[in-house]
């Protein structure tokens, strides 16, 4: 298995819900994990918030988020099965989100700070979250993923939302019209 970037079409499906969390849905969430902190190995200014199911050729509707968003040294994930948003609420707040299927470009992104959710985890408990600021926009971009939907579809100013990592782990601005624009590796269908 491995980390699937744009174009892949298989990023721009929507994924289907899991009936049953069997062996077979419990090896694809411990697959995401260890892919997820593969990724990070290579990435040291980074850390690996989530991921989701369609990221590695999955159509599932899995996501996993990461435990401790602060400790990069906290490799814990908690896995949440078929996460459907109740409600948002809150603000609309623009702010920086990578993705681990679109290498080298981030963005800024207008999500609200506050979302609802509801999910099954592994052990089939069902669960209602309450997340605020980076917690709900974290969920709001895996849950993005089960239905097709990249970060880089929300942006609509795209003049000055789009940047880069340099190599001392800053982000800089990307020259729009050179890297971004008619970039079909992002926006295969423009």
């Amino acid at each position: 298995m491995r980390i699937i970037t744009t174009p892949d079409e298989r990023l721009r499906q929507k994924s289907t819900k899991v009936g049953v969390i069997d062996d077979e849905v419990l090896k694809i969430i411990e697959e995401m994990r260890k892919l997820s902190l593969d990724w990070e190995k290579d990435h040291p200014y980074e850390l690996s918030a989530a991921m989701a199911a369609p990221q590695m050729g999955v159509s599932k509707r899995i996501i996993i988020i990461r435990d401790d968003m602060e400790d990069k040294k906290n490799a814990s994930f908690t896995a949440l099965i078929n996460p459907e948003v109740i409600k948002t609420d809150g603000k609309v707040v623009s702010d920086f989100e990578g993705c681990l299927s679109v290498p080298f470009i981030y963005g800024k992104v207008p999500r609200p700070t506050k979302v609802k959710i509801k999910a099954r985890l592994e052990d089939g408990t069902e669960v209602r979250i309450k997340a605020t600021d980076e917690l709900a926009r974290t969920l709001l971009h895996e849950i993005d993923h089960l239905d097709g939907v990249l970060f880089i579809d929300h942006i609509k100013d795209e003049r000055d939302a789009f940047y880069e990592m340099n190599d001392k782990g800053d982000l800089i601005p990307v020259d729009y019209d050179k890297k971004i624009k008619n970039n079909k590796e992002l926006f295969p269908d423009d």
